[in-house]
């Protein structure tokens, strides 16, 4: 299994201007225990399958297995998942030469943006651009697999 190390921020600022590409996205979850996420996921045309395991101790590395499936299995596969499947928009951002992809959500997670930065390790330094928020790598409820469960917009404003 390959190990995923990744780091998430809230975005604080525009940066659509700066996106060199963006496409929709639909995820749901099979499964969202800590130990495991089952994902399934349409982007654009195609579908995935994804496994990723429970996050290590500092909390932006996991090992992570994804496969290619037709967006059929995928849309099948998403009618079994659990409540809430995510809606968002992905934007691919460059910033000194680093690759951000910012997820604009939508529905019951309308209002949130949250940056993703994939790593070569875990010590890569983070140039971090003006847009971008406090690191929330460690706050489940920004988890995707969370935000399935407990939506944005059932969060109370003295949970924010």
């Amino acid at each position: 299994m390959a190990i995923e190390i990744e780091r998430k921020y809230a975005v604080i600022g525009d940066f659509k201007s700066l996106s060199t590409v963006h496409y929709d996205i639909a995820q749901g979850y099979l499964s969202t225990v800590p130990e495991r996420t089952v994902r399934v996921r349409i982007k654009n045309d195609k579908g995935f399958l994804t496994i990723k395991g429970k996050a290590h101790n500092n909390g932006i590395s996991r090992y992570e297995w994804e496969k290619e499936i037709s967006v059929h299995e995928a849309e099948e596969l998403l009618k079994l998942c659990e409540p809430f499947v995510i809606r968002k928009t992905r934007y691919e951002v460059y910033f000194e030469n680093q690759k951000f992809e910012i997820d604009e959500f939508y529905a019951e997670n309308e209002g949130l943006l949250i940056a993703e930065l994939e790593l070569e390790s875990e010590d890569t330094i983070v140039n971090k651009p003006l847009w971008l928020g406090d690191e929330i790598v460690n706050d489940e409820r920004y988890f995707n697999s969370q935000l399935s469960k407990n939506p944005f917009k059932l969060w109370s404003k003295s949970n924010n």
